[in-house]
């Protein structure tokens, strides 16, 4: 494998994922760049996990998404336990659909119906937390090498940082955006009630609270009637 362009094409990757205008946007970068850069890949998903869901993320192709549901239906399989970090282990490869592996024997067999041949999958997580799992796929047995892993897993840790970086963005505007919706708000119970703004934003909480609805919902619906809804 020539590593040195290899290097070349993963820092270009790595500059795009942090111009992704969103999270979306971010991930279909991370699966399609998996494709591209990994030999052997044909395509390429994440699968995040919490509590007990999972969601398919950013498939390269449906086949992705069917062996996810593969698993999800099972209960087993590579992306699960590297998601589920079940075993300590970061990184999973199945080197050969057709000889079978013991850990996951009715995802494999199940698989290799679909057209699978092989698969490795990574743990995308940074210092302070995991993402779920970025996985790889190929219809023919053998594609993946110990070449293939160790790109994999320089891949897997650029998306990662990306990932992170790219979810905390999105949260600041969001939270940006709440900031503006509620000072909006608050301004239009002053005016009509003729209260402080202290009085305004507690009476924003107060309906929040009492009625379990975020309060940026709450500062939505005062924007758009005008005044607080009925409890």
């Amino acid at each position: 494998m020539d590593w040195q362009g290899f290097a070349e094409r993963i820092g270009v990757m790595a500059h795009d994922l942090l111009e992704q205008p969103s999270v979306d946007a971010t991930l279909g970068r991370i699966t399609g760049s998996a494709a591209e850069l990994v030999a052997g890949c044909d395509a390429a998903g994440i699968l995040v996990l919490s509590g007990t869901q999972s969601v398919s993320l950013a498939p390269t192709e449906p086949l992705v998404a069917e062996l996810d549901q593969l698993q999800r239906t099972l209960d087993q399989g590579p992306c699960f336990d590297a998601a589920r970090r079940s075993t300590g282990e970061r990184v999973f490869r199945i080197a050969d659909f057709t000889v079978g592996e013991p850990r996951w024997s009715d995802f494999v067999a199940e698989a290799l119906k679909l057209g699978l041949g092989s698969m490795m999958g990574f743990l995308l997580f940074t210092e302070d937390e995991d993402f779920g799992a970025l996985n790889f796929y190929s219809r023919r047995p053998g594609a993946f090498t110990e070449e293939s892993e160790r790109a994999g897993v320089l891949l897997a840790s650029h998306a990662a940082v990306a990932l992170s970086a790219a979810r905390t963005h999105a949260q600041m505007e969001q939270a940006v955006s709440t900031r503006h919706q509620v000072g909006q708000a608050m301004g239009i119970l002053m005016a009509r009630h003729n209260i402080t703004e202290n009085e305004a934003f507690n009476r924003l909480r107060g309906y929040s609270q009492n009625n379990n609805v975020k309060l940026r919902d709450v500062a939505l619906l005062v924007c758009e009637q005008g005044a607080l809804p009925r409890s």
